[in-house]
Formats: C-alpha cells, sequence, structure tokens
C-alpha cells in the first residue's frame, strides 16, 4: 500500500513485490490525487476474503488502520511504516479526507516502522500515533521518510522485520497486500 505518488522502482515497496510474485499492490485511480474512498474501495478489491497482511507506507498507514477497524475479519495484522502527521505542515492538503476519524484502535495485530528524522512525522507524533492506535512501535534510526530518497533500496532491515512480525500474527507473506 504505497503512499501519494505510489512506490517508484527504487521502492522497497517495489522491490519486496518483484521479489514475491504473491505480494499484491492496490490500485487505486490516482496516486497523486488520493481520493479516500476511491482508495478504500481499491483496498476492497485487493483484499481477498483471506486474511491479509497490510503493508503500509506513509499515506496508506492512515488507511490501513481505517480500513481495518472497519474489517476487522479481512486483515491479519498490520505492517505500517512512516505514518504521516495529517496536522504537519508538509501533509499534503489534497489528502485532509485521510486525516479523519484516526482514534481507532484496530483489533489485528499490528507494528508502527517510524524514522527519527521523517520529514513528515516528527517522534512525538509518531509516538502518538502508537499511543492512540495500541500498537508497538520500532524506531529505525535517521531514515528520513523509509522512501527511495532514504537510499534503502530493498530494505533488508525491513523485509526480516515484515517476516518477524508475519511469524507472529501466523500469517503468511503470501496473504500481503502491499
Amino acid at each position: 500500500m504505497p503512499g501519494i505518488g505510489g512506490s517508484d522502482d527504487a521502492h522497497w515497496q517495489s522491490q519486496w513485490e518483484r521479489d514475491t510474485p504473491a505480494i499484491r499492490r492496490f490500485a487505486p485511480a490516482s496516486w497523486d490525487e488520493p481520493d479516500l474512498d476511491d482508495w478504500s474501495a481499491a483496498l476492497d478489491r485487493a483484499v481477498a476474503d483471506e486474511p491479509a497482511i497490510l503493508v503500509a507506507h506513509s499515506l496508506s498507514c492512515l488507511l490501513a488502520v481505517r480500513w481495518a477497524a472497519a474489517n476487522p475479519a479481512r486483515v491479519a495484522g498490520l505492517f505500517l511504516v512512516a505514518a504521516p502527521d495529517p496536522d504537519g505542515p508538509r501533509f499534503p492538503r489534497v489528502a485532509a479526507a485521510f486525516a479523519e476519524d484516526l482514534d481507532v484502535r484496530p483489533s489485528a495485530p499490528a507494528l508502527l516502522v517510524t524514522s527519527d528524522d521523517d520529514p513528515y512525522c516528527s517522534e512525538a507524533r509518531a509516538a502518538g500515533f502508537a499511543a492512540t492506535w495500541g500498537v508497538p512501535r520500532i524506531t529505525i534510526g535517521r531514515q528520513g521518510h523509509v522512501n527511495s530518497a532514504s537510499g534503502l533500496g530493498a530494505w533488508p532491515e525491513g523485509r526480516r522485520l515484515l517476516t518477524a512480525f508475519s511469524a507472529g500474527v501466523g500469517g503468511r507473506e503470501r496473504s500481503a497486500a502491499t
């Protein structure tokens, strides 16, 4: 589940998808003009009847948390990376609808992965997300927005985190929606 703009070919999500054919990317009508209803419908289409582990980056973290709360039987887990602060100065106003109703607690196991120097979310706000959502948080040092610009490549450390998380929730990566 990429954020605004989708995940380019150098992004870890795209690399994981290429390496694991069973991983499916959801497909909203526009990556650049996010519409909450459209992105939710795209996630509905992407997640089969078998509960999935949602691997979300950036704006899609906000969608994943809300969608999981509304669709608990369809979610095995949430692997959330670099959630943006909707009240922050860099949050895109075109995505304002994604900022509503974030005070939910998904019933599925979840993990929030954050960076100490994410330009889209302060450490304090990331800690606030973890507390509000009732999920553990792992910080990975100074990795920017944990995207292509961070120079992570295939981000093997993140893949290991996802593998351990998946094993802990009894999920299998073949059911991941990225």
